[in-house]
């Protein structure tokens, strides 16, 4: 079956959109509601199922063709953290338990992709596979936005591992990709289900976990997974920064990334996600065409990256701020 790849990522697409629309007919998906609070951007209680109908979909395409022993270990982890964050989806967990299981599933991926690094290189992979975990868990606060990062950043990585010849890690790239886009088919604004932790948080573990793969076998330089999923990762590093600056608690949830003010600010989650997504296609594609590029042509790309990131950040805290005082003026009864 590995010679047929969009076959195996059409089965994958398939289980995970039927796996989602059958779940969201259960009659006890009530106790996986996500019941909206101050902090959240929907308005009615949506069941959070996606993450259950993108492990089925990746876990039958992996069954069905069959993986080498690193990506097998690292799919095993993955659904491990799937078990966890779907008991933290039901009934909260402690924060600390969390967060123990993030970094052991660091842990165990570093030494299991790369044992040669060094203290300070197995160090630095282990806390950017937990950070990569929970910052994709930050991001999933919008319609259609963090499964299409999903669909669109693995995507990217299958490709330039297909590219290198990495048929094993490009496969199982694919897979997590199509099932993405399976359940996206259900997230696209407006929304019926969503993902939850147990889709969030595999994914932000894999997408890091199976990007240190992709370096130790050469298909691509260090910066590659990180800038194939920037939109996501800019933004809740920058946010966690500000937020750290001005002394909030980090640790508690919040509607102050910049996704999310744009939604207050007026912009409707289609209008996000579409606009989310030519972002991460840029970034893919520039990604893909500098990873095999001379030293500063790579050097280039990062920093035209990086300054884009910046005016974009300064753009939008530009337009929030204009829109929320442009309401406080308002006369009652006028809507901006």
């Amino acid at each position: 079956m590995r010679d047929a790849p969009w076959a195996i990522a059409l089965i994958a697409a398939a289980v995970s959109w039927l796996a989602v629309a059958a779940l969201a007919r259960a009659p006890w998906i009530v106790r996986l509601a996500d019941h909206p609070n101050e902090r959240s951007l929907h308005a009615t209680p949506t069941p959070r199922i996606g993450g259950l109908g993108i492990g089925l979909g990746v876990a039958v395409g992996a069954f069905v063709v069959g993986s080498d022993k690193v990506e097998t270990a690292s799919l095993l982890v993955a659904l491990a953290l799937l078990a966890l964050s779907l008991a933290d989806d039901v009934r909260s967990l402690p924060a600390s338990l969390r967060l123990a299981a993030h970094v052991a599933a660091a842990i165990a991926a570093t030494l299991l992709v790369a044992p040669d690094l060094g203290p300070a290189g197995l160090l630095a992979a282990v806390l950017a596979i937990a950070w990569s975990a929970n910052l994709f868990n930050f991001m999933d606060g919008a319609d259609g936005l963090a499964g299409g990062m999903a669909a669109f950043g693995f995507a990217f990585l299958g490709v330039a591992a297909g590219a290198f010849g990495e048929v094993a890690l490009a496969t199982t790239c694919m897979l997590v990709a199509a099932a993405s886009a399976g359940f996206v088919a259900h997230n696209f604004p407006p929304a019926r289900v969503f993902m939850g932790d147990a889709g969030s948080i595999p994914l932000g573990f894999l997408g890091a976990a199976l990007g240190l793969s992709g370096w130790v076998a050469g298909a691509w330089p260090p910066w590659f997974p990180f800038l194939v999923f920037s939109p996501f990762a800019v933004d809740a590093t920058f946010t966690l920064l500000r937020r750290a600056l001005a002394r909030e608690r980090v640790w508690q949830a919040h509607r102050s990334h910049l996704y999310q003010r744009l939604v207050l600010s007026g912009w409707s989650h289609r209008r996000l996600a579409l606009w989310a997504y030519a972002l991460m296609l840029a970034a893919g594609c520039s990604a893909l065409a500098a990873r095999r590029e001379g030293f500063m042509v790579q050097c280039v790309t990062i920093l035209a990256w990086a300054a884009l990131y910046a005016l974009l950040a300064i753009a939008i805290q530009r337009h929030v701020s204009r829109q929320l005082r442009d309401r406080k003026s308002a006369p009652p009864g006028r809507h901006q």
